[in-house]
């Protein structure tokens, strides 16, 4: 006969088992990602099913996905429900647009850095890193804004 495992954790089991540090755990408890019951003596227990609710969060971290974006998705489930495959499949889905708008930039990033590195410039009248999309560089060096503020010229 197999051992009977715990249903409920200590924050030091949690961590262990998790890689997750104490202090991280405390701080997803207070963003309300994951949830604890309080013993007697005021000790946090967690369910088991947490180290589950934690290995979501820690993918959905690493596909770029905020604690806020992560949380909402979370909220998603039936209440104490650690999320299944089904459930990331279908999450994952509405985060693709997201993501590829994410990868899209960064490749831009990327091919614009390329020809920057070739230039060795970072002139701030042409670099497209720094100077991204400047709309104002057609009215000449310095701040058309506030020239125009005192003369009448650009609204």
């Amino acid at each position: 006969m197999s051992p009977t495992l715990p249903d409920q954790l200590t924050i030091g089991e949690v961590a262990d088992r998790s890689g997750i540090p104490h202090t991280a755990l405390r701080f997803y408890e207070e963003r309300g990602l994951i949830t604890s019951e309080r013993t007697a003596g005021n000790q946090r227990r967690y369910p088991r099913a947490v180290l589950r609710r934690l290995a979501f969060i820690r993918t959905a971290q690493r596909v770029g996905l905020s604690l806020e974006e992560i949380r909402d998705a979370l909220a998603t489930l039936p209440e104490s429900r650690t999320p299944t495959k089904s459930d990331w499949a279908r999450l994952s889905k509405s985060w693709q647009a997201e993501i590829d708008t994410r990868i899209d930039a960064l490749q831009r990033l990327r091919d614009n850095l390329t020809g920057c590195i070739g230039c060795g410039c970072l002139s701030l009248k042409s670099c497209t890193l720094i100077n991204t999309n400047d709309h104002l560089a057609n009215f000449g060096p310095g701040a058309p804004r506030l020239k125009a503020s005192t003369e009448g010229g650009i609204g």
